[in-house]
């Protein structure tokens, strides 16, 4: 089934290409079916390329997928232009009084900062809050994850030495977990991060269960036991280049930046990198989508407030 998107956003014609299976808005309210509602937080600055990149992992799957994006009212973003998110985009004022089957919070380039220093913070934890009584399953992405764990939770990240750079291979820790059904038994993910949540953190605090992890890279997937919260460290949606044009701006900008790891053939910055992740990525967001809202949404999802107390 396709992912529904709105008509003139960039993604339809990428996604389109890619022989990705696109519903427009015209097109699917010709549809007598319900299709999962998903909000996207989009923190990212280039916001054009995740949505692109969002939209080809929920669109490789056999659910018709409606997605809503949102930006942050108290942020204006430097590098996607105005009239893109003035045509594309809601507030959460927008959308406060809706209810959705999930939601995505992307990363942010702000980890190196704390948390309460961030300027659309506040605005955040006020989606972060109300997603507990009007979003059944939340999915948080590398910095959105720290944010997720510090504010739900009260984990907070702690700094790395140097930044976490490259593709690197991880395991399933919970072999139960159907959030990793199908997955080898090491698979590879791309990181970009100067920070890090501990392990005994994390296992201090009762109801989070660690799914995955890496032994370079540390903890990968978290989850509340009904997994009605999960937390992403790591940035399986990249795409092939993401990490080369984070690695050439950052050598341009001359800052300290380590060739990513595991990225280029040989190590030869010189050769196109290879992507070792793709089908893993398809995996995780289809095994979220099917297992974690489509299976256990209710139908009237005006009703998820009922059973926010399981959250």
């Amino acid at each position: 089934m396709p992912i529904k998107i709105p008509n003139k956003l960039p993604a339809v014609k990428t996604l389109l290409n890619e022989n990705i299976f696109v519903m427009t808005e015209t097109r699917a309210i010709t549809q007598d079916i319900r299709p999962l509602k998903i909000a996207l937080v989009n923190l990212m600055p280039i916001k054009v390329d995740t949505e692109t990149q969002l939209s080809r992992l929920l669109g490789n799957s056999p659910l018709q997928v409606e997605l809503e994006l949102i930006n942050m009212r108290t942020h204006k973003s430097r590098n996607t232009p105005e009239d893109h998110l003035l045509a594309f985009y809601k507030t959460f004022d927008d959308i406060r009084d809706m209810y959705f089957d999930g939601m995505i919070i992307t990363g942010a380039p702000v980890e190196q900062m704390p948390f309460e220093e961030v300027g659309y913070w506040d605005e955040l934890c006020q989606i972060m809050a109300w997603s507990k009584t009007h979003v059944h399953s939340t999915f948080h992405i590398c910095w959105g994850a720290q944010a997720g764990l510090y504010y739900h939770y009260g984990i907070n990240k702690v700094h790395l030495p140097e930044k976490l750079f490259g593709v690197f291979p991880h395991t399933v820790e919970y072999k139960q977990s159907i959030l990793f059904r199908g997955f080898d038994d090491t698979f590879m993910v791309p990181h970009s991060r100067h920070t890090t949540v501990l392990r005994e953190d994390i296992e201090r605090v009762k109801g989070l269960r660690i799914l995955s992890s890496s032994p370079v890279a540390g903890v990968y997937a978290v989850s509340t036991k009904n997994g009605r919260q999960i937390f992403i460290t790591g940035h399986s949606e990249y795409d092939t280049g993401t990490l080369a044009r984070e690695y050439e701006r950052d050598k341009s900008a001359g800052l300290p930046i380590n060739m990513p790891v595991n990225y280029y053939p040989n190590d030869d910055d010189t050769k196109p990198p290879v992507c070792t992740w793709r089908s893993h990525a398809n995996l995780l967001y289809s095994n979220w989508l099917n297992y974690f809202v489509y299976q256990s949404t209710p139908y009237d999802i005006g009703t998820i407030s009922d059973i926010a107390g399981e959250k």
